[in-house]
């Protein structure tokens, strides 16, 4: 398994320019400026369905909300929306769609302006929309290759932003994996250093230490990246040491395992051809994942403010 495509239904309620509307009611015309020139940012969070207990648990969505404004704010996007009704308006569309299980969260802000011509001063629009989604990734091991693509730096691409047009980096890398065979793509920096996965952050296990790259090495400062060394402190005993991680000590690593919201936790069992430890999972990511799964649906009262519950509705009719 390489990563799943989730198809987004036109029936589904959104947001878009301030009001809520079925998905395929938005339409955009191929002049505007973000699809000709990658002027957009995005975030991505999940919602977790919880069977057991019949609930919808929104996992960190303030954290990946503080971080839009932030990415905004690099773009010159002003959304005139603050992160309290950018949570009210997801939890609306959550309740229209009342999704009964995994569900990701798709906020967009982009120029708007039918325009020809590189620039930033532009009006900007809103769109957020959900899919259900499982997992993305393979969790119980992913074969992974150093990608020949680097890392964009952070000073010719801000990596602290999730911006659209920063993907086509990452969609190269992916594509070049996959192709090779393998699952997932590792980046190094331009000075040769491990930076992150294609769209995850990185972790390894080494001596009994949890390692993992700084946010100066052109990573997205991942929000999953600090709720796992939360987990891994206050649970496991393990504080992680951020530092620059050399190439080769990712053949040397015990275990390796990537991050994200679209990742969630997804242990790496081959490098570049290499076995990571023993080529099983190892018991560190293992219990990583099962405290992550147990705080994000929303079933450990230590972790209560990780989530938000939403009140579903009957689904709308079509």
């Amino acid at each position: 398994m390489t990563r799943s495509g989730f198809t987004v239904s036109e029936a589904e309620w959104c947001y878009h320019d301030g009001e809520f509307v079925r998905l395929g009611e938005v339409r955009l015309s191929p002049a505007t400026h973000a699809l000709n020139y990658g002027t957009g940012v995005f975030e991505g969070i999940r919602a977790y369905w919880n069977a057991e207990r019949q609930t919808l648990r929104v996992l960190k969505m303030r954290e990946h909300y503080e971080r839009f404004e932030k990415s905004c704010r690099v773009l010159h996007i002003d959304l005139g929306l603050g992160v309290d009704e950018l949570c009210e308006i997801t939890l609306e569309i959550l309740r229209r769609n009342a999704p009964r299980e995994d569900t990701y969260i798709r906020p967009l802000a982009y120029k708007s302006a039918e325009s020809i011509g590189v620039k930033l001063d532009l009006p900007a629009s809103l769109s957020i929309f959900t899919t259900p989604m499982g997992n993305y990734v393979e969790l119980t091991g992913l074969r992974c290759c150093v990608s020949s693509w680097r890392r964009i730096p952070d000073n010719a691409m801000p990596a602290r932003a999730k911006l659209t047009g920063s993907y086509v980096n990452t969609a190269l890398a992916v594509d070049a994996a996959h192709r090779a065979g393998y699952d997932e793509a590792i980046f190094l920096t331009h000075d040769g250093f491990v930076s992150e996965a294609s769209a995850a952050n990185i972790f390894l296990v080494r001596k009994g230490r949890l390692i993992t790259p700084p946010v100066t090495a052109d990573i997205l400062e991942g929000i999953t990246r600090d709720a796992v060394m939360e987990l891994a402190l206050e649970e496991l005993g393990l504080e992680t040491e951020e530092r620059d991680v050399a190439r080769t000590e990712l053949y040397a690593a015990d275990e390796v395992f990537l991050t994200g919201t679209g990742f969630q936790i997804a242990p790496v069992v081959e490098i570049d051809d290499r076995p990571v430890g023993s080529g099983e999972v190892g018991p560190v990511a293992s219990r990583l994942q099962e405290l992550y799964f147990r705080a994000a649906r929303g079933g450990w009262e230590k972790y209560a403010g990780w989530t938000v519950p939403v009140e579903l509705k009957e689904r709308t009719a079509r």
